[in-house]
Parts: structure tokens; sequence; C-alpha cells
């Protein structure tokens, strides 16, 4: 049976790819087609399928089908909250790293 790091490490490798990051910030709102996450996202429909399926595949996401269209939103919340908490500290860091830039550049 694989651990809890294993596991939790699988469901991180969501987050790996800019383009996964950016499904998930535009179904934070809400459910979407398929074409609507096309558009938005700039994909064509066989590479949003390829990450569509990765989402799924981890849980992150679910979907319905409606006739031929099918729906996708977010299974859990916090998985919205996650993304944001890593961009926060990301944010915060490229804020650290600006301010050792300028007192790297006031000193020089």
């Amino acid at each position: 049976m694989d651990s809890i790091y294993e596991l939790q490490a699988e469901l991180c490798k969501v987050f790996s790819n800019a383009k996964r990051i950016e499904i998930l910030d535009t179904l934070q709102d809400g459910e979407m087609s398929s074409g609507e996450l096309a558009q938005k996202t700039g994909l064509n429909n066989a590479n949003l399928s390829q990450h569509m399926a990765v989402l799924r595949a981890r849980g992150v996401v679910i979907n319905r089908r409606d006739g031929t269209n099918i729906y996708y939103r977010i299974s859990d919340p916090r998985i919205t909250e996650a993304r944001k908490l890593m961009r926060a500290v990301l944010l915060s860091q490229l804020q650290a790293k600006g301010k050792i830039a300028d007192n790297l550049e006031a000193v020089a």
C-alpha cells in the first residue's frame, strides 16, 4: 500500500503544470463546459482533454455529461484554497527577493 507521502506527492503533481493550474483558476468560480474551458485557456480540445484526464484521475475535478457537452467543476473547495495558498507563498517569496535585490543595489 502507498504511504500517505506517496499519495500526497501524486496529488501535488497536479500543481506541477502551469496549464493545469490555469484550468483550476478558471474553474474556481464554478462549473464550465469543455468548450468554454478551451476558449478561456487557449488550449485545443485534444490538449485540454489530456489535462482534464490527469485532473480527473487525481480526483481534483469531476465531470458530468449533458448531451454532447461535458461540464467540469472542482471536486473540493479546498483545492482552490490550496492553490491560492501556494500563490500567496510564491508572491511573498518574490517580494522578499525583490527587497533583497533592492538592498543589494543600495549597498553597491
